[in-house]
């Protein structure tokens, strides 16, 4: 992204984050007058790092995402701006002129944003998964899932400290959780790619990925550049 906005005369590079906590502390300095913001960011996803600073105090924001069928319908509805991976170098330049344009015209996209954050929210809090235990059905919400590991003809959630099992497969299941974060790392895991918070490498490409609540899991040395690309980690 960086190596995309060299050529602008009128960019200046005032910051970069390798994560979302430290986006949170630069955008709380209040230098930017515009942020390129992805939204799958380790330690704290791009909504979540426009909620702890808070609407009020973002500058004009550009989102960077992979397909999400629920974050594009959020930004077109309310017209906030994004850029789909892979990046088109003609989008980026288009999406900073109109953001140029806007802070010409002194226009407040606070209220876009606002309103595309309540609309990714209800689009993500519905959706839910079955769960059958004791004779009942209770439903999970796919951003209580920390990881996701098969097991036979089985796979097991593991959400708010407690484990859930559903008869899926795991492809199958990662078909539904991919516009929610979720990433395979190993033939046999999904995990929620904001919630792994270090990498320790291992033997053949592997990793230790560790996440927040302590859990350590071991990716596949074949998904190894899937995982750094998730977490814009450079060769």
């Amino acid at each position: 992204m960086r190596s995309l906005l060299k050529d602008r005369d009128d960019v200046v590079v005032c910051g970069e984050a390798a994560h979302g906590g430290e986006a949170i502390e630069l955008l709380r300095k209040g230098e930017a007058d515009i942020v390129l913001l992805d939204i799958q960011l380790p330690v704290a996803s791009g909504i979540e790092v426009v909620e702890a600073v808070g609407v009020e105090r973002m500058p004009l924001v550009i989102f960077v995402t992979a397909y999400d069928e629920f974050a594009i319908r959020a930004f077109e509805l309310n017209a906030v701006d994004y850029l789909l991976k892979p990046v088109d170098p003609a989008r980026v330049s288009e999406a900073l002129d109109r953001a140029a344009t806007r802070l010409r015209q002194h226009a407040d996209g606070r209220e876009a944003l606002r309103g595309a954050l309540e609309e990714l929210q209800r689009a993500k809090a519905g959706q839910r998964i079955p769960v059958r235990e004791d004779g009942r059905i209770r439903f999970v919400d796919v951003n209580e899932i920390d990881y996701v590991v098969a097991e036979g003809n089985y796979v097991r959630l593991r959400a708010g400290g407690a484990n859930h099992l559903i008869r899926e497969t795991l492809s199958g299941l990662e078909d539904r959780l991919a516009a929610h974060g979720f990433l395979r790392i190993h033939r046999a895991i999904l995990v929620q790619v904001n919630r792994i918070v270090e990498l320790a490498p291992m033997f053949h490409g592997a990793y230790s990925v560790k996440l927040k609540d302590g859990t350590r899991l071991v990716s596949g040395r074949t998904y190894r550049d899937k995982l750094r690309q998730a977490l814009t980690l450079d060769d």
